[in-house]
């Protein structure tokens, strides 16, 4: 899918999804990275972004995912969600 249609963002939040996963962090790193280049509207990539990089233990990435996230998201459950997450890291 990302082949044919490399600006398909959902195909790429899959893929990212799919090397976090699978335990290839870097490459999910790297994935929801280009995507929130890409779409910098796609909230759910700023929550499972952040996650990965707080498994990598890159909490200040992650802090910075989460703030990002809450700047764009309109929807009210996922703002909940990130905030949350930055809580739980502490500013």
């Amino acid at each position: 899918m990302i082949e044919q249609n490399p600006a398909n963002s959902f195909a790429r939040y899959g893929l990212a999804m799919e090397f976090a996963k699978t335990g290839d962090l870097e490459s999910a790193a790297r994935e929801f990275d280009s995507l929130v280049t890409d779409d910098p509207n796609y909230s759910a990539a700023y929550f499972h972004g952040g996650q990965n990089l707080e498994k990598m233990g890159r909490l200040d990435q992650a802090r910075d995912y989460y703030r990002r996230g809450i700047e764009v998201t309109r929807d009210p459950h996922a703002r909940g969600e990130l905030e949350a997450a930055l809580d739980i890291l502490g500013e």
